[in-house]
């Protein structure tokens, strides 16, 4: 198995001040054409103050996926949704053409989440947003589909799988079979796992194009998981999941 691992993303702004963002462009350490992976854009880890506005900003061209794993937030869009978010309820905005949204921090307690910036399989999609309940805040010890194409609790117009789990310390949790042949990104969201001979703490990830061994909690961890074919076609001019290496040419 060839991994390659990836470090953490960027800090942009400052939690004190209201917002922080680890910003994630998964590409840069693969090669020097695509900020992305395939259908992998982008990865923002936030961390924001309770009763902090993001305000109303459009997206275009992107899906993207809402993984809350610390506190809640109201989100508010122009198509008329006005929703609660947090570690049971998730959410995907496919942008499409044209969305705009804005999110509020509500509660007492810091808002830790990821923002998945996936690409669509073609520009000017028509816009949807898409909510799901889950039972449990966690699948501890076994994978959890959110979001692919098909039959995925939130649907993505491309080629990625989506899953996540909380690996307890010390267990070894298989890859799923399934997803044997494709390439994986696994992210860690917090704690430390091991694959292979690598260790992987918060924030990193490793990217592998099939895989022979498993990751193992070092500490509990939660990890997401993402299974793409690279070769499948993308949209790469999103607004956020766009290739920010070209744009900067």
């Amino acid at each position: 198995m060839t991994m390659t691992r990836i470090p953490a993303g960027r800090m942009h702004g400052d939690f004190r001040q209201g917002f922080g963002v680890e910003i994630l462009y998964p590409g840069l350490t693969l090669t020097s054409d695509d900020s992305g992976i395939g259908p992998i854009g982008r990865i923002d880890r936030a961390q924001v103050q309770p009763g902090h506005l993001i305000s109303m900003h459009p997206h275009k061209d992107d899906e993207i996926l809402t993984y809350i794993r610390s506190g809640e937030m109201l989100h508010r869009d122009t198509v008329g949704n006005e929703k609660r978010l947090d570690k049971t309820h998730f959410m995907m905005m496919n942008a499409g053409h044209s969305f705009q949204h804005e999110e509020l921090m509500l509660g007492d307690r810091p808002v830790q989440a990821l923002q998945i910036f996936l690409r669509p399989k073609a520009p000017d999609l028509e816009p949807m947003v898409q909510f799901h309940d889950f039972r449990e805040e966690s699948s501890v010890d076994g994978w959890r589909l959110i979001a692919g194409p098909g039959e995925a609790p939130l649907a993505v117009r491309s080629d990625v799988r989506v899953f996540d789990a909380r690996i307890s310390d010390g267990v070894e949790l298989r890859l799923p079979a399934t997803e044997a042949g494709r390439n994986i990104l696994l992210y860690v969201f917090s704690g430390k796992i091991a694959l292979g001979n690598e260790n992987i703490s918060e924030g990193e990830s490793v990217f592998t194009a099939g895989f022979d061994s498993h990751p193992t909690g070092l500490e509990a961890s939660d990890v997401v998981l993402f299974s793409i074919d690279t070769k499948a076609e993308v949209y790469r001019g999103g607004m956020f999941s766009g290739n920010q290496w070209r744009r900067s040419r």
